[in-house]
């Protein structure tokens, strides 16, 4: 602890240190300006690729991933094109961008994943330099050409590639150049001698950043900050121009007293004290805003990586950290600092001491009433530490603390117990991963946990899931099934062994899809093993279309026809269908009874060809018939209705089915009087009924035709004579009426044929018929023809009250004086009784 302070420098009111994260245990031959080199932000990966100078063509280079602690990760030769850029993606994907415009995507252990090209106008002008950048849109890529022309990419997942206008004037490489990303549009900020300009999609603007130091020529270098606000500017006088990447307001201007071009400058953005990092061979130099300067000897060649809070500096032995001294660890450990998160870490010493001066420590901090923010400020610090040991003793200054509070919330203490924890585990040397608290909570945990099983740390990245409790489906589950589809890729186990081990450990785990793992299986060639995987998948929606791409299809329609999802059998059917040939696709369908049945009920609704073929294979005849008779239905010309009918009468006869065959064959007949009927009519006849036929061949007086038509059908006599009856008063044909009344006894009594006749206004012809007319129905078919003197006798006669009254109603009171005085007297009779 009394060493906290001893590689602090100060930068106006701020203090900045360098950390130390690791000591490199890769083994370079050579130095790293033989490299090229790119290393991830957040404490990525480190890729590094010899370069070509002094290698005969028939030499590779090699190209290396390293984790940020120098563990080797992948090695492969290189066997590609000449590589002007290495880059990393914002998830982790390494890109190498060749001289002909092509960029190769690789993941972090050296899997190849695809390639694209910056467009043809880069491939024939060949690549000059390269800015790979990272934006709120993803990553992307800027490419000057050999024809000192920019394009850009800017997100390599969704590739749209822009032209962007030329730079008036510019007659070689510039002296340096940058991408921004303002006002949701990436640009490039060029820098041709003294003249600056902005290109973006339409246009190159001249700008000069405000307040720029007059004594300088050309502008040698430029940066600009991990949020794309700020720019800092070197030119060849010395000065470092800082200020917003708007150039709409300066910062500051500092003169660094050296003119030599640097080899790299990266921005530090800071709470405090934002500086510029400046790297020569063997100089570092941080110039702040306040214009001081802290200088840093390099001991041999060095890479920086910016990044959110602070620079990393890689050379060939050692990984360090430059920021400036977090607000928290600054007021706790700086020099007599009288903070309350300094004299709480002062009384948890004495109280360790078993000192009384913890006490008076102690009164000090409660009489300003400042302990619980003492407790935050060490819990704060402790976030921003390294060293565990540190780390601790501020912890437990902070828990002493907590001890003297009776309301303080045990959240922050808890949380960054826990933070502390993961992160100790992933800057752990094995792993690799230098993560500060910052870029921990910017980063989340989802994508720490992505970061760790992109690396194949399985195992660490289950016990961060169950020690932060990360919900299952986003956390162990999800770790797991990474793990079971880089297993089932394995070559060194059988089948049988991977399945088996897949399963027992995945059992126990909620949300995973078997397909998915079959999936990895059969694309890496393992169709054995992906069938296996799927007998494991509880849900058969999942399990089918796998099959089906495996041509697994019998067993693809089993499974289908397991799981009871209709909707599910008819996708796989109709994939059969277009897949195999007619005959054996009808005869996988016999041998799948549920499926055979499915797929009928299609056939009668979409396919009746396709369902006459499926009957006819089968020899069905009963069905065969059914559907000669259905098709029938569906034919408007009788003569073509009658050959579908004695089609499936034909079937039925084969299946034995007198019943069915003797009703066609009614049918038949019946239709054979529709044919009559329409020779008669001169028009076709639709959807006629037998009645409706009976009626038909009466109106047109073919009577013989409708009375053998009543007698096949056996209609009933009081149903035939009733449509006979309707039909000739419709007609008109009233001798035929008579004859028809007189031919035999009606069934229907004559009552009706007085009714129709009145209907058809012809009471000359009803009169005829009322005299017929039973005893009970007299007064009505009186009535009917206007006759109330004949209906009155009758009412009297029978001595019917209702039917007197009927009378009665249909009297006038004024002319039929005398008929309703004796309907009055024969009904006060007939009350009487």
């Amino acid at each position: 602890m009394a060493f906290v302070t001893a590689n602090w420098n100060p930068l106006g009111e701020a203090f900045y240190r360098k950390v130390e994260l690791y000591d490199m245990s890769w083994k370079l031959k050579e130095s790293l300006r033989e490299y090229l080199i790119a290393a991830a932000p957040y404490g990525g990966p480190i890729a590094l690729l010899k370069g070509y100078q002094g290698r005969s063509p028939s030499t590779r280079p090699q190209l290396e991933i390293f984790s940020a602690s120098g563990v080797p990760m992948a090695s492969f030769p290189w066997k590609s094109g000449l590589v002007k850029q290495l880059g990393w993606t914002v998830s982790d994907d390494l890109l190498c961008v060749q001289e002909d415009g092509t960029v190769l995507v690789y993941d972090l252990l050296g899997g190849f994943k695809r390639h694209f090209s910056m467009g043809n106008e880069v491939s024939q002008s060949q690549v000059m330099e390269t800015k790979i950048f990272h934006s709120p849109y993803g990553t992307g890529v800027a490419i000057l050409t050999g024809a000192l022309r920019f394009t850009l990419a800017t997100n390599i997942d969704d590739i749209k590639l822009k032209r962007l206008p030329e730079v008036p004037g510019l007659e070689g490489a510039p002296t340096c150049w940058a991408v921004l990303t303002q006002d949701r549009q990436s640009k490039v900020m060029v820098a041709n001698g003294y003249h600056l300009f902005i290109l973006d999609n339409t246009s190159c603007t001249s700008v000069t950043p405000p307040g720029l130091s007059p004594q300088a020529s050309s502008i040698l270098h430029m940066c600009v900050s991990f949020s794309y606000k700020y720019l800092a500017i070197l030119t060849d006088s010395g000065h470092v121009w800082m200020g917003t990447s708007n150039l709409k307001e300066k910062i500051s201007e500092v003169d660094t007293n050296i003119r030599n071009p640097p080899k790299q400058m990266a921005w530090h953005e800071a709470s405090q004290q934002s500086s510029v990092v400046i790297m020569w061979d063997r100089l570092l130099l941080v110039v702040g805003e306040c214009k001081e300067i802290i200088q840093y000897p390099l001991d041999s060649d060095s890479v920086l990586v910016p990044e959110m809070d602070g620079v990393r500096i890689i050379n060939e032995t050692h990984h360090e950290l430059l920021q400036e001294v977090p607000g928290a660890c600054e007021e706790i450990f700086k020099i007599a600092s009288m903070a309350p998160g300094a004299l709480l870490l002062e009384a948890h010493k004495e109280y360790e001491k078993e000192s009384q001066k913890a006490d008076e420590y102690l009164r000090e901090i409660k009489e300003q009433n400042l302990l619980a923010e003492a407790v935050k400020q060490c819990v704060e610090a402790a976030g921003h530490e390294y060293e565990p040991e540190t780390q601790k003793t501020l912890l437990r200054a902070a828990s002493f603390g907590k001890c003297f509070l009776s309301n303080f919330p045990p959240e922050l203490f808890i949380s960054m117990c826990r933070d502390l924890r993961v992160l100790n585990a992933v800057r752990d040397y094995t792993v690799g991963m230098p993560l500060t608290h910052t870029q921990f909570k910017q980063m989340t945990i989802q994508v720490l946990i992505d970061r760790l099983v992109h690396r194949k740390l399985y195992p660490l990245a289950i016990e961060v899931c169950r020690y932060l409790k990360t919900p299952e489906y986003q956390g162990v589950s999800r770790v797991l099934k990474h793990w079971a589809c880089y297993k089932v890729q394995q070559k060194e186990e059988s089948d049988e062994v991977i399945a088996k081990t897949v399963n027992m450990r995945l059992a126990d785990a909620s949300g995973i899809s078997y397909s998915e793992i079959a999936t990895k299986a059969y694309e890496s060639g393992r169709t054995e093993l992906a069938i296996k995987l799927l007998e494991y998948e509880p849900r058969s929606g999942e399990q089918v279309p796998l099959l089906l791409k495996m041509k697994k299809s019998p067993l693809a329609l089993s499974k289908a026809i397991e799981s009871g999802d209709t909707d599910l059998v008819y996708t796989v059917v109709m994939y059969l269908k277009n897949e195999l040939n007619r005959g054996d696709f009808f005869m996988m369908l016999r041998n799948q009874p549920v499926a055979l049945s499915l797929y009928r009920q299609f056939c009668k609704h979409q396919e009746l060809n396709t369902l006459m073929d499926l009957f006819n294979q089968d020899d069905n005849h009963q069905e065969l018939g059914n559907y000669y008779v259905k098709a029938s239905y569906n034919e408007p010309r009788l003569e073509a209705r009658v050959a579908l009918l004695q089609s499936s009468v034909d079937e039925f006869n084969k299946a034995k089915n007198e019943f069915a065959a003797k009703a066609t064959e009614e049918e038949m007949r019946l239709l054979r009087f529709q044919r009559k009927l329409e020779e008669a009519k001169g028009e076709p006849l639709l959807g006629f009924s037998l009645h409706d036929t009976i009626t038909a061949l009466l109106s047109v007086g073919l009577h013989k035709h409708a009375e053998q038509l009543y007698k096949d059908f056996r209609v009933s006599d009081k149903r035939f004579w009733w449509l006979k009856l309707k039909a000739l008063a419709e007609k008109g044909d009233w001798d035929e009426l008579e004859k028809f009344a007189k031919s035999k006894k009606s069934p229907i009594g004559y009552l009706p044929f007085v009714e129709v006749c009145i209907k058809h206004q012809n009471k000359h012809e009803a009169r005829k018929y009322v005299s017929r007319v039973t005893p009970e129905q007299k007064v009505k078919a009186h009535l009917a023809v206007g006759d109330l003197q004949s209906a009155t006798e009758a009412a009297i006669e029978r001595r019917n009250e209702s039917e007197i009254n009927t009378v009665l109603s249909r009297c006038s009171a004024t002319t039929d004086v005398i008929l309703v005085e004796r309907l009055n007297r024969a009904k006060a009779t007939a009350a009487k009784k």
